[in-house]
């Protein structure tokens, strides 16, 4: 894939990696437990086989995915999250309910298991052990010097 953002931005980079078509609806489906080329495409519905082929050769590159082959004649692999792929949970669960609060029609919602009442995502600052409102949330730069 081709790197479509040059700008010093999180956002832009993280887009970099996981913004081209399919993509995140691939990981999606892995997480979800599909997991075999077949199962992603089936659940994909107008996806083109080179396509999807590409784009898990491109998550496995990049390390959000590993591939485990399954069957030697023909080959096929079976597809699990890494560390950093299965952390695109919060993206999702955020993507839902903005859905939720946004789309015309929703297809999505998170509930609590417990009491099948609607969650919201909040922010938390172990620092303090408080949870932290938008309003106080402040957006710096990273100190490329002083990073490990």
């Amino acid at each position: 894939m081709k790197e479509t953002y040059q700008l010093p931005c999180n956002i832009a980079q993280s887009l970099n990696i996981v913004g081209d078509r399919w993509t995140l609806l691939i990981i999606h489906e892995i997480l979800i437990g599909q997991t075999t080329f077949n199962q992603i495409k089936k659940s994909l519905e107008g996806i083109s086989s080179n396509l999807l082929s590409d784009r898990l050769k491109y998550l496995e590159e990049m390390g959000l995915i590993t591939a485990k082959l399954y069957s030697k004649h023909p080959p096929r692999n079976e597809y699990t999250l890494t560390e950093s792929g299965r952390d695109l949970e919060d993206v999702f669960h955020a993507l839902i309910l903005w859905g939720k609060k946004h789309l015309k029609k929703c297809y999505k919602n998170i509930v609590h298991n417990t009491c099948q009442h609607e969650v919201q995502m909040l922010y938390y600052c172990a620092h303090c052990e408080q949870k932290v409102t938008v309003e106080d949330l402040n957006i710096v730069p990273v100190d490329q010097t002083n990073e490990s």
